[in-house]
């Protein structure tokens, strides 16, 4: 959970005019110049639900000449060096790798641990209201902040993490395009100081499912009707050569195969080589021209736990503006275990 020092300064400011950051007990790191950021009004409404308009740092705009529907929901990593010490900006690091936040990372980031802090702790289930508010409220967040969310694997579990605070209709948020791997290929600051923030008095709603996530159940009616299911597991866990990722441990599934009606799109195809992801006619070629999707489809998305289908599932929601695409986190884990379900080879 929260691993913060009690005397750990609550905000460490860069020094702009020399360029450096300087966590505590550390040599300086050097940035780069970075100018103050603009505050401005942005409404983050996401998928019908009510506008929420909060002063929040200006979007950047440097994305916009990829054709997302979407753009405001990507940053740059140029443009977060100019807002590390924004008082309107939260950084969350997410990661698969759990290790990786307290060997390095973005300074000013806090690190949000996909098992310990979003899941619940006996059910094979998501937070509460109560936990997730009181996650948010211990990270200095409400909704006049703006979360912007990165991680290792091209951003797969820091779209998770996006995609879990969308449950709660937290959409003041945002992505670095590119992640923790552009980042560092690119030489820039990494700390392993953790700051702390002032805790907030978040009122968090109550999770909402409805909308972009999908049950077992849901699922097998959406296949039997013959509506799109895109598998986004590699094409030898859906072709049931293997139950499990290339290079991972086997966690427990009994069958092999894909959900029947299945199209597979690997989730990476999504990405570029530096963890960007691709432009809209890039990722229209891919979706569109080769399943078929249509802008007006019901889709779901679904892999092994539901980590790498939320990438696509924001791919296809934000950059190219689907307006129903569901993540099905039970995925393979549930109904490949699933007595009864029916499998395709």
């Amino acid at each position: 959970m929260d691993r913060e020092a009690s005397d750990v300064p609550l905000r460490r400011p860069l020094d702009r005019e020399a360029g450096f950051f300087f966590p505590s007990g550390e040599s300086a790191v050097p940035l780069g110049a970075a100018a103050p950021a603009k505050l401005d009004s942005y409404d983050f409404n996401h998928n019908n639900r009510d506008p929420i308009m909060t002063t929040s740092a200006a979007p950047d705009k440097s994305l916009n000449d990829r054709g997302y529907a979407r753009p405001d929901v990507l940053v740059s990593t140029d443009w977060l060096a100019e807002h590390l010490d924004d008082p309107a900006i939260r950084i969350i690091e997410s990661d698969e790798d759990v290790l990786l936040y307290d060997m390095g990372h973005i300074p000013n980031a806090q690190k949000v641990d996909w098992h310990a802090d979003l899941n619940d702790p006996i059910r094979r289930d998501y937070v509460d209201r109560e936990a997730f508010q009181k996650l948010l409220r211990s990270k200095g967040i409400d909704e006049s902040k703006t979360v912007v969310f990165y991680g290792d694997k091209n951003n797969w579990w820091a779209t998770y993490a996006f995609w879990v605070f969308q449950l709660f209709g937290f959409t003041n948020a945002k992505i670095l395009d590119g992640g923790r791997l552009k980042w560092e290929q690119e030489g820039r600051a990494l700390v392993t100081d953790v700051p702390r923030f002032e805790p907030t008095n978040y009122t968090a709603p109550e999770r909402s499912d409805s909308e972009i996530r999908a049950f077992r159940d849901e699922v097998r009616k959406h296949a039997e009707a013959k509506k799109p299911l895109v598998d986004v597991r590699s094409p030898d866990e859906f072709s049931g050569a293997k139950t499990h990722m290339a290079d991972y441990p086997q966690e427990g599934v009994l069958r092999g195969g894909h959900v029947p009606g299945a199209k597979n799109v690997p989730w990476s195809r999504a990405a570029n080589a530096n963890g960007t992801f691709k432009n809209a006619d890039e990722l229209r070629g891919i979706y569109e021209k080769e399943i078929g999707l249509k802008k007006g489809d019901d889709v779901i998305t679904y892999c092994r736990i539901g980590e790498r289908s939320a990438h696509t599932w924001f791919a296809l929601t934000y950059l190219l503006g689907y307006d129903k695409v569901r993540n099905y986190d039970g995925s393979w884990t549930e109904w490949g275990n699933s007595v009864g379900l029916p499998i395709e080879r």
